[in-house]
């Protein structure tokens, strides 16, 4: 009896050890997973991933996963709470300590500068804001809504597209800021529910005029990889005063890319094929000067075999959700094709609305009239050109348009209602009075088109 005893309590506890395995495997792939689809601000470098590179210490677990500082969408009517701004929420809360002296700074000067993120993994997305906190602005105390202007001074509109997964732009940053301020980036996600939420310390050099200093030409561009539609472009790195914030790659005269100062090469794609191009790099610094140009490299394209074959129709084209007033999510089964599928072209009747790439299966269309029935369809596509024949139609009728009052100047608003103007709702996000000319699309600080 005593040796049964004793192999039940061993079996016991070996299904004990695999149950805890089988949990410890799936917590992990979730954990994983959700860490794959996000992304963090690195030129100028994020408070984050200073932290990640030992630059800001005593930072907590966000050492680990800076790209994962995400919250709800819709700053500044609502998003990470006041307080709470720098952590997305408190999910890592040693980044809302908030002092002078607290975190490391990096230069910058007014004017335009270049933003750079960097991306584990792609979302479509609606837009790239930039908000900084105000002249008189208190570095001792926390970081609220009050602290910064809520007008964004930059909103890049990447229209439902997903970035690559380093991206670059550039903004006009304000030149009336001297000393220590907090930039918040705001990457704001199409088809999802959030937003991701970065804060940049950043030191102003004197306004933008300080430094009239380019920096050197990039040295020893040149090509390789040539393919039928992309090249691969290196270079070596220039030298400035006070630092080189990015590089511009031009095609003839035309900027075709900005990338980060960290950056030394670029992968050109897109090209026509069998066709010559010139390229050239220049240097770029935090004050907007830029250098001379590097030497120039000239590539021609190869040919592409012909294809004649179109991609398999897609499958199962459904509605997802619950249609809103102005916008319906739709998803569909992937298509094939005998060389690659390039992308994917949704029509409402006869009209093309929207095109994604061949790795998404998914889009909300936006831009609809309240209480209508529309047909959809989608089509996809391949480098050559060809289109497949239309999936299933599938048809939806948008929401009723939601409860508001017409807009009117002399008008009291508070915070959450609901006006028409122009056939569309906006809700409001500061209580005001408002006046001739503060008609919702012309101040989007007070009016959110919903």
């Amino acid at each position: 009896m005593m040796q049964i005893r004793l192999s039940s309590q061993t079996f016991s506890r070996v299904l004990l050890t695999a149950a805890l395995m089988v949990v410890s495997i799936v917590l992990m792939a979730f954990f994983a997973e959700k860490a794959s689809a996000h992304g963090w601000v690195d030129s100028p470098a994020s408070r984050a991933i200073l932290c990640k590179q030992g630059q800001n210490t005593d930072c907590g677990a966000i050492v680990y996963e800076p790209q994962s500082l995400e919250a709800p969408k819709g700053f500044p009517l609502s998003g990470p709470a006041d307080g709470k701004i720098a952590s997305a929420g408190g999910l890592f809360p040693k980044l809302d300590e908030q002092s002078a002296n607290r975190w490391t700074k990096v230069a910058i000067s007014g004017g335009q500068t270049t933003f750079t993120w960097k991306f584990t993994a792609a979302h479509a997305t609606t837009s790239f804001r930039y908000f900084i906190t105000k002249p008189n602005w208190n570095p001792n105390q926390p970081l609220t809504r009050a602290q910064f202007d809520l007008t964004p001074f930059c909103t890049q509109n990447y229209n439902g597209q997903q970035p690559p997964f380093t991206y670059s732009h550039t903004c006009n940053v304000p030149s009336d800021r001297t000393g220590y301020h907090v930039i918040l980036a705001v990457w704001d996600i199409a088809d999802t529910a959030n937003a991701f939420y970065n804060v940049i310390d950043v030191n102003f050099q004197g306004g933008g005029s300080s430094d009239t200093q380019a920096p050197t030409a990039p040295s020893n561009l040149r090509a390789a990889n040539v393919g039928a539609t992309s090249v691969s472009l290196s270079w070596g790195a220039s030298s400035d005063n006070v630092g080189v914030t990015g590089y511009r790659i031009y095609s003839g005269s035309n900027v075709i890319a900005t990338v980060s100062g960290s950056a030394l090469s670029y992968d050109v794609t897109g090209l026509t094929s069998s066709t010559t191009y010139t390229f050239k790099v220049t240097a770029l610094d935090a004050a907007g000067n830029e250098s001379a140009a590097s030497n120039t490299v000239t590539v021609t394209t190869g040919s592409v075999p012909v294809d004649n074959s179109p991609p398999t129709a897609p499958t199962g084209l459904h509605v997802m959700g619950t249609p809103g007033s102005n916008s319906v999510h739709l998803m569909w089964g992937a298509s094939t094709d005998n060389v690659g599928v390039a992308g994917y072209r949704i029509y409402q009747g006869g009209t093309l609305v929207a095109t994604v790439n061949g790795t998404t299966l998914e889009k909300i269309v936006t831009g609809l009239a309240p209480d209508t029935t529309y047909t959809f369809t989608v089509r996809a596509y391949d480098a050559a050109g060809n289109e497949s024949a239309n999936s299933n139609a599938v048809s939806v009728k948008t929401a009723p348009p939601p409860a508001a009052t017409p807009w009117a100047p002399n008008t009291s608003y508070t915070v959450g209602q609901l006006v028409s103007y122009n056939g569309l709702i906006y809700q409001c996000r500061q209580s005001h009075t408002s006046l001739p000319g503060w008609e919702p699309p012309n101040v989007p600080a007070l009016w959110l088109q919903v």
